[in-house]
């Protein structure tokens, strides 16, 4: 049949939709309606186990056996593995002297690239104080940009068990050098610029 308004369509579907707003009275009658519809879906629905009605039990009182369609077995997929992450930071340890041994040790070669040599050979000065991560880091780093002095004492920021970092001032800035703890012993695995 249809919608022949004046105001068309959208004005009767508008209409349709505010009914339950027009009054009080009207917001009760649709939310019982609602409640109502609710409760009919719930009642048709197959639910679990429920118990038979007399006219269902043989004469010892026993449930008689129909021959029905049986569920399908649900199978308890196990949930994926999960990552655990510490709640709280490792304990301060005092700096472990050979960490800043290799931190010394890497800003000589962080320095030492002569006129005349590759950044191959720059890298491979870093290699045995560089995880393997970090090193392919650097090989975006030009040695013209590294400094070519060290101009102080390396200098303990913050120490762990497994990981420092140390500051390192060289003549074109201070470095602030992060080395790990690996089962090689330490090495640099990343620095910032101070300031």
């Amino acid at each position: 049949m249809p919608i022949r308004t004046h105001r068309g369509r959208a004005a009767v579907y508008r209409r349709l939709w505010a009914w339950p707003l027009r009054s009080p009275k009207h917001l009760v009658a649709a939310v019982l309606l609602v409640v109502a519809a609710g409760a009919v879906i719930a009642y048709l629905l197959p639910q679990g186990v429920r118990t038979l009605p007399q006219a269902e039990r043989d004469h010892t009182g026993q449930p008689v056996e129909h021959s029905a369609v049986v569920p399908p077995v649900t199978t308890h997929t196990p949930a994926p593995p999960t990552i655990s992450v510490p709640t709280s930071t490792p304990a301060p340890t005092p700096p472990d002297p050979q960490g800043l041994k290799v931190v010394e040790e890497w800003g000589r070669a962080w320095v030492t690239h002569p006129p005349g040599s590759t950044k191959q050979q720059w890298l491979d000065a870093l290699r045995p104080h560089t995880t393997d991560e970090f090193i392919t880091v650097m090989q975006t780093v030009e040695p013209a940009n590294a400094g070519s002095a060290i101009t102080g004492p390396v200098t303990p920021i913050s120490s762990t068990a497994t990981a420092m970092k140390v500051s390192l001032p060289t003549d074109i800035g201070v470095l602030n050098v992060r080395v790990i703890k690996t089962p090689d012993g330490w090495k640099v695995a990343g620095y910032d610029r101070e300031g």
